[in-house]
């Protein structure tokens, strides 16, 4: 007999999206697919969207100064060169499940990505430096990273995007991380789409109760 998995209270969902495609990108697609799912699921849901493929600024001297500086110290100039990187701080602690749609462009994440995660990783607010080493500060989270590639093969040796963003997620402190792939679909066609949509099924049937805040 089956059983009827309990009703989670809530679900606040961080949805970052990085395709320069808008029309017919496969990563949306399958954001949208577990995202839709999971808002009927959840009463007491809510989720923000960051669309980082319109372009973030990246990391200059004057930002590393300010972000170097004492929080306490710094002057109006500095906290007004952080506020665009406090804002996305803020969004990325606030989430439960965190929803990285990335295709992977020549072997990589798109530039725009990259420019995101060096925004979020701040010392002393997403993760800290301590006698042992650094200590990522962003524990208890879930992270679907939901992917689409032309010809690269999601886990293999040229593959330099899903290792990487494990890698950076485990230093913010976040272990939980689940890659579904629609990968070498120039080769795989229709198929590399279904084998994703298939696994976002299986978790929205089976895994969502537990991606849910207590």
């Amino acid at each position: 007999m089956q059983t009827t998995p309990s009703t989670p209270q809530s679900l606040r969902v961080l949805r970052v999206d990085s395709s320069a495609r808008i029309e017919g990108s496969i990563t949306r697609q399958l954001a949208d697919r577990l995202i839709d799912g999971l808002q009927k699921r959840v009463p007491d849901f809510t989720v923000t969207r960051r669309d980082v493929a319109q372009g973030l600024p990246f990391v200059d001297a004057d930002w590393v100064d300010a972000n170097l500086t004492d929080p306490e110290a710094r002057n109006a100039e500095q906290r007004l060169t952080l506020v665009g990187s406090d804002t996305l701080v803020a969004e990325v602690m606030a989430a439960d499940l965190w929803v990285i749609a990335t295709p992977i462009y020549n072997f990589g994440v798109p530039a725009s990505l990259k420019a995101w995660v060096d925004q979020i990783a701040r010392a002393r607010l997403t993760f800290r430096y301590t006698e042992q080493g650094p200590q990522g500060l962003l524990t208890g989270k879930k992270v679907y990273i939901l992917t689409a590639t032309g010809g690269t093969e999601v886990g293999s040796t040229i593959d330099f995007a899903t290792p990487w963003l494990r890698f950076v997620l485990g230093f913010l402190g976040i272990t939980d991380v689940e890659v579904i792939a629609a990968d070498r679909g120039m080769m795989r066609g229709r198929a590399a789409h279904q084998a994703a949509t298939e696994r976002i099924d299986e978790v929205l049937a089976h895994d969502w109760q537990t991606l849910a805040a207590a």
